[in-house]
């Protein structure tokens, strides 16, 4: 028994020496209890009582570690003297403490470590006592996310600390925050000191950080370009001066739903970041006119520009038509206060030469007068789209397009009070130009009996999306068919009133062959409808989609089998298809599926198992999801056999 309690660790043994040397230690061996044994050399008793003993214990236990004694001060200058990244960052891992004020350590505050001098070596070879990841440039190329309850202050500043010698942080994302210890201040604070090559920071719903956090990374990371605030109730005008102040580099800003933020701040940003290229700002009640325009008029590089629901008014549209000069992008949407006259004055001023893309929402200032002039004065416009713009009628569509002369793309969401004629005349004067048409529940469009030989025929047209527009039946189909020759891209998701008999003709009309065809939802179209696409765009067509043609059965299976060469992904889920027309696929040489949709479909069974293993060849989709007929011990048989293709069920 002595000698196990002499055993100092290595392989020999050591009678008589004491591990206790310490009489307060001795005590601690009375107080663990009268069943240990241990032995002790012969010495003199200690003279203590039992209550000094105790006494004494607690002191020790009390007392702190001799480096935790150090103020912090102290601390922080040795801190800043390791030699590199590595130390540093093993350091912060020893305490919440010593993290924090590691995290405090500013960039510039930080010691270079000196050169020495290899006295056994040539007085010529010089030797740096420091790590290679001292000499890694702080570039910012690491990006860090936190969301949720992962984002709270000691996460913050270990990313501070840890990313220093590796890089450097460029991009910083913080989506919400821990409810019970989240993100505040003093967690950008970290950041601010630890990461100066920070580029790009993003803040929503993050209400715990206020303007100090801000105006931290104002003063320590000067090289930062992008700015995202959303949901930032704590964040006022004050951060915006500072960041404007601090960040002259800054060339994108995004600030949505941050209820303190206003014009003085806006006007910072355009006074002192000449570089601002992109600008979002989108339900600030306090943004109004006199912010916007500064933006508008000084920044001289803006080229998106994106403005929603603002208390704004004509003056700024008219600013916004007159120095645009730069700008290719441009949304708006929700903007209330803005009449046909600020959306006309912006057209006519003709300053958006340069605009390539238009998209606006919810606007009541659109009127046939103010998309006419708008046609006029952007005569470089590519792509409109227009959202609930109901005050845009027939006349003014067909005078937009006589107008837009460079108009390759033309979108109209909800536009009530467009009908086919407004189409079709439309279709007929863009001519040459229009590539790409889409409606989408356009109410308003119903079918009547036109006349089309007079028209001329919208011959660049490729792509045709009719997505939920309930009154778009068979007359205005086949109407569409004669104007647009060369379709390869057809889209008419949810046309439930459209038949063979209005499909057959666009099939036949097109000339170029038809690529991608999506008829998701269009459940009166039958067998022989697909059969002819399948006779007639076989060798084109490589995208095919029936989901929920509910008519559809084995029979467009083999006319697919027969005729399609290139089709590489085809969805028959919600329809007819049985076990039969599966087996008809798989023995199709000359088709090489890549995706194969077939959920909801009740006659698949699991007699299909040998016929998908055999097109599981070249799968790398299959959606077998609420396919009932197929057990589960096929499915674990099918993902067993076909490992390189993913599995939906």
């Amino acid at each position: 028994m002595p000698a196990l309690v002499n055993y100092s660790g290595d392989d020999e043994l050591y009678p008589g020496v004491s591990f206790c040397p310490n009489p307060v230690d001795l005590g601690r061996l009375y107080s663990i209890g009268s069943n240990i044994d241990a032995y002790y050399p012969p010495s003199k008793r200690a003279r203590l009582s039992a209550p000094s003993i105790l006494e004494l214990l607690q002191f020790e236990q009390d007392k702190k570690p001799s480096i935790e004694v150090l103020p912090d001060e102290c601390l922080f200058e040795i801190f800043r003297r390791l030699p590199s990244g590595k130390e540093r960052s093993s350091c912060a891992c020893v305490s919440k403490k010593w993290l924090m004020l590691m995290s405090s350590i500013c960039k510039a505050e930080i010691v270079k470590a000196d050169k020495v001098y290899d006295r056994s070596a040539s007085t010529d070879i010089e030797m740096i006592s420091a790590d290679e990841d001292q000499d890694i440039e702080d570039d910012g190329c690491l990006t860090r996310c936190l969301e949720g309850k992962k984002a709270t202050d000691v996460r913050l500043a270990a990313i501070a600390v840890g990313t220093s010698g590796h890089g450097g942080l460029g991009k910083l994302s913080i989506r919400g925050s821990n409810s019970v210890r989240g993100v505040t201040d003093a967690g950008l604070s970290a950041i601010a000191h630890g990461c100066p090559s920070l580029k790009s920071l993003s803040l929503w719903n993050v209400s715990s950080i206020g303007d100090e956090g801000l105006s931290q990374i104002a003063k320590g990371c000067h090289m930062l370009e992008k700015l995202d605030l959303c949901l930032s109730s704590s964040i006022s005008n004050k951060s915006l001066i500072t960041i404007a102040e601090g960040c002259p580099n800054m060339t994108t800003l995004n600030i949505e739903s941050c209820s303190k933020i206003g014009n003085e701040g806006l006007q910072a940003i355009a006074r002192l970041c000449p570089k601002l290229q992109c600008i979002s700002i989108k339900d600030c009640p306090l943004v109004g006119d006199h912010g916007v325009s500064s933006l508008l008029s000084s920044a001289s590089n803006l080229s998106k520009v994106k403005l929603q629901a603002l208390n704004i008014t004509d003056f700024s549209l008219a600013v916004l038509g007159h120095y645009g000069k730069a700008i290719s992008n441009l949304v708006l949407s929700g903007l209330q206060n803005v009449s046909e006259r600020g959306f006309w004055v912006m057209g006519v001023a003709e300053g958006l030469q340069k605009l390539v893309s238009m998209t606006v929402t919810s606007c009541r200032g659109v009127t046939d007068a103010s998309i006419e002039a708008m046609g006029k004065g952007c005569i470089n416009l590519k792509q409109m789209c227009l959202r609930k713009c109901c005050f845009v009628s027939d006349s003014g569509l067909v005078e937009f397009a006589k107008a837009a002369g460079s108009l390759e793309s033309l979108q109209l969401e909800e536009c009530n009070r467009v009908t086919q004629s407004g189409i079709i005349g439309a279709l007929s004067n863009f001519k040459t130009k229009l590539k790409s048409l889409t409606l989408v529940k356009c109410m308003g469009i119903k079918d009547i009996d036109v006349e089309v030989s007079m028209l001329s025929p919208c011959v660049s047209l490729r792509s045709l999306s009719i997505r939920n527009c309930p009154g778009f039946g068979n007359a205005s189909l086949a109407l569409v068919g004669k104007l647009c020759p060369q379709l390869q891209h057809v889209d008419l998701t949810g046309l439930y009133g459209i038949t063979d008999a209005g499909l057959l003709p666009l099939l036949k009309n097109c000339e170029a062959g038809l690529v991608n065809v999506n008829l998701t939802g269009c459940w009166n179209l039958k067998d022989n409808v697909v059969s002819a696409l399948a006779r007639l765009h076989g060798g084109t067509l490589e995208v095919l989609n029936l989901d929920g043609c509910r008519r559809i059965t084995d029979a467009s299976l083999l006319a697919i089998a027969d005729n399609c060469l290139l089709l590489n992904d085809l969805d028959v889920s919600k329809s007819a298809i049985t076990d039969a027309g599966i087996a008809v696929l798989s023995g199709a040489t000359q088709l090489s599926l890549q995706v194969l949709s077939l959920s909801s479909c009740s006659g698949v069974s699991n007699k299909c198992v040998p016929f998908l293993t055999e097109l599981g060849k070249t799968l790398v989709g299959l959606n077998l999801q609420r396919c009932n007929s197929i057990g589960s011990n096929t499915i674990e048989l099918l993902v067993e056999n076909l490992w390189r293709c993913d599995i939906l069920a």
